[in-house]
């Protein structure tokens, strides 16, 4: 069997600079450090940091006053940031900067005086925490029928901001009929979409053409992962969505000998190396990796966390 490795696939920079964050903080403060939400959308990410003394919350009054806590990579609510000052939290944001524009582009379009519409998922955590950076009402869009729905003057000053796991090619029908049905409305350049959802999405168009399978490895919660699976499906393809080696199937290779392997941008490497194992059991594997672009974005870590760590006292 020939398995071929999606480029680029797996962690994001948004993804390493919150791990890192995490990270940082127990070095430098010790255990336990607390994060509200999960950090990234990957059980093994949430795990590993748990077992190192990071402990996960769902909300703020579930930690001590004073204690370090850590926002997610999916950004927070105004109300949320509010709350860790009343209860002098030692707050560390490891929001990622692409998702932090999108807040600041929405509150200067807000600013402007015009009504915000977000294209989103209802209840994802990024689209719960841009809503609450918004002064305002934002109106949540998820497809093009709800474009339809929005009950605006036509004329109306509006404007458009989107989830950054949403590509190009995901938001492209919902923003071609809002400019179409409104006469008044502006957003950011797609050059502002999210680059690693869009170059992820982009590999794995070019590698359904190559494979008969498609695996994606990836949490069930996690937007970019389940959009890259259905993206194999679109191509014609059998795709599946695997935490890691223990949930691949036998039967999904029957007669297959080229198999496409991808991961979302918060699944880490391991666990593609574990998928490989998987697949290594059930025959010989030969493991190459397709021509694809090479990420070289860093984001800065808070100030605080660039400081020289100082030995604490055991």
């Amino acid at each position: 069997m020939r398995v071929i490795l999606a480029q680029p696939r797996g962690f994001c920079a948004g993804v390493v600079r919150a791990i890192e964050i995490v990270d940082r903080a127990l070095q430098k403060h010790g255990a336990p450090v607390y994060v509200r939400h999960e950090i990234v959308h990957n059980r093994h990410v949430v795990e590993n940091l748990r077992n190192k003394g990071a402990r996960f919350v769902e909300e703020l009054d579930e930690v001590p006053e004073g204690a370090v806590a850590i926002f997610s990579a999916h950004g927070v609510a105004k109300t949320v940031e509010r709350a860790a000052e009343e209860r002098e939290l030692d707050v560390l944001d490891a929001t990622c900067p692409l998702v932090t524009k999108v807040h600041v582009q929405g509150r200067q379009y807000v600013a402007a005086g015009r009504t915000l519409i977000l294209i989103g998922h209802a209840g994802h955590p990024e689209v719960e925490g841009t809503i609450g950076q918004i002064p305002g009402t934002v109106l949540l869009v998820q497809s093009e029928a709800d474009v339809q729905k929005l009950d605006l003057p036509l004329d109306a000053p509006l404007a458009y901001v989107t989830q950054t796991t949403l590509s190009v090619d995901d938001t492209r029908g919902i923003i071609d009929a809002l400019v179409k049905r409104f006469s008044d409305i502006v957003g950011p350049d797609t050059r502002d979409i999210c680059y690693a959802t869009q170059n992820r999405q982009a590999a794995v168009r070019d590698l359904s053409s190559q494979v008969d399978v498609l695996l994606v490895v990836g949490a069930t919660n996690s937007s970019n992962s389940n959009r890259l699976r259905e993206i194999g499906s679109e191509s014609g393809l059998p795709s599946y969505l695997v935490a890691d080696g223990s949930e691949v199937k036998p039967e999904w290779f029957a007669g297959v000998t080229t198999v496409g392997l991808t991961a979302g941008a918060s699944a880490p490497e391991e666990m593609v190396e574990n998928v490989i194992d998987a697949l290594r059991a059930l025959g010989p594997v030969e493991v190459s990796t397709m021509a694809g672009r090479e990420e070289k974005v860093e984001f800065k870590l808070p100030s605080k966390l660039l400081q020289p760590l100082v030995a604490r006292e055991v």
